[in-house]
C-alpha cells in the first residue's frame, strides 16, 4: 500500500476496455487520475465513440506500469491476472475484477505471497455478491457451515468453455421456442470457474470471502433461463450452526437472498453490478497487505 498524499488524486491504470472497462473509465475520471488504459485488442479503442485521450493507451502492460500508477484495475479476463499480477504488485496495488483467476490455487498462492513480500494490496470487487460483510463475519468466527450460490441468466448472456458450451446449445435446441430453465452445472465452485470464467465471478467472490470453505467447499449452480431477457438473478443461500431452543429443540441458522439485477439481453454484467464496481474501486485504498473484498 502506497502512502498517498491527500493533495493529489489516486493514479490508476485500467486493464480491459470492454463494456465494464469503458463504464469504469467514464465514472472515475473526476475521482481518480487515469494514467493508462490497456486492452488485449485495439479494436475496442477504435469503436469508442466518446471524447477520449488516446495518449492514455498503453501498448503493453509493462509500458503502463512505467507511468507509476497507485492502483491497477483489472476488468478483462482471469488469464490477465495470472500473467501480470506479479509485475503489477511489484509496482502498486491491484484491483481484480476477474476473481475466477483465484480458483487456480497457484494464482491465489502467488497473490497472497506477493502482497506480503511487497506490502501492496489485492482488492476484489464484491460485484453482484450480496451480503459480503455478514458472510465475512461468519467466516471469521468459523460458523459458516455451507454456502451455495445460484446464478441465472439468459443463454445469450453466457460465455462458456467446453463442455458447457455444447451442453447449452444442445439443451436449447431441444427446448425450441419454449421458456424453461437449463441446469448447466451444480457442484464445487473451483471447477465451474474454469468452465465459465467470465460468468461466475460472483461465485469466486463468495469462495474468497468464505475462505474456510474455499473454492472446493462453496457450491455453485449455473442455470440458463430463456425467460430472463431483461435481468440476471443471483441467489445466495447459507447455513450456520444449530442452536438449542428450549429443552428438546434445535434450530439452524439459515439465510437466503435473491438479487434481481436489470440487464440488457446478451450482456455479461448487469446494471447494478457496474455501479457496484465503481463504488468498490473508490473504496480500494488504505487496507493492509493481503487480499480484501471491497
Amino acid at each position: 500500500m502506497k502512502d498517498i498524499g491527500k493533495s493529489r488524486l489516486l493514479r490508476i491504470g485500467i486493464l480491459g476496455f470492454g463494456h465494464l472497462g469503458q463504464f469504469i473509465y467514464r465514472h472515475l475520471q473526476n475521482d481518480f487520475e487515469v494514467v493508462f488504459i490497456w486492452n488485449r485488442s485495439k479494436e475496442a479503442f477504435n469503436k469508442y465513440d466518446e471524447d477520449f485521450d488516446r495518449n492514455l493507451i498503453a501498448a503493453t502492460v509493462e509500458e503502463g506500469l512505467q507511468r507509476s500508477p497507485d492502483l491497477v484495475v483489472e476488468v478483462t479476463h482471469p488469464d490477465v491476472v495470472e500473467t501480470y499480477a506479479d509485475k503489477i504488485l511489484d509496482i502498486c496495488d491491484l484491483f481484480i475484477g476477474s476473481p475466477t483467476a483465484l480458483a487456480r490455487a497457484s494464482v491465489e498462492d502467488l497473490l497472497r505471497r506477493k502482497t506480503q513480500d511487497t506490502g501492496h494490496v489485492v482488492y476484489i470487487g464484491a460485484g453482484a455478491f450480496w451480503g459480503a460483510e455478514d458472510i465475512n463475519k461468519m467466516n471469521e468466527r468459523n460458523t459458516l457451515r455451507s454456502l451455495t450460490i445460484t446464478m441465472k441468466k439468459h443463454p445469450d448472456s453466457f460465455k462458456l468453455n467446453e463442455p458447457l458450451h455444447s451442453k447449452l446449445i444442445e439443451e436449447r435446441n431441444k427446448l425450441g421456442d419454449k421458456h424453461s430453465e437449463i441446469l448447466l452445472y451444480s457442484g464445487p465452485v473451483r471447477e465451474l470457474c474454469q468452465l465459465a470464467p467470465n460468468n461466475v465471478n460472483t461465485m469466486a467472490v463468495g469462495a474468497t470471502i468464505a475462505s474456510h470453505l474455499g473454492f472446493d467447499g462453496v457450491q455453485g449452480c449455473l442455470i440458463a433461463d430463456t425467460s430472463l431477457d431483461d435481468r440476471h438473478v443471483v441467489e445466495i443461500e447459507l447455513n450456520g450452526p444449530e442452536t438449542s431452543v428450549g429443552e428438546k429443540k434445535t434450530l439452524g441458522f439459515h439465510v437466503k437472498t435473491i438479487r434481481t439485477n436489470p440487464a440488457e439481453l446478451g450482456v455479461v454484467t448487469g446494471t447494478a453490478t457496474l455501479l457496484s464496481f465503481v463504488s468498490s474501486i473508490k473504496r480500494a485504498k488504505g487496507y493492509t497487505a493481503g487480499i480484501h473484498v471491497v
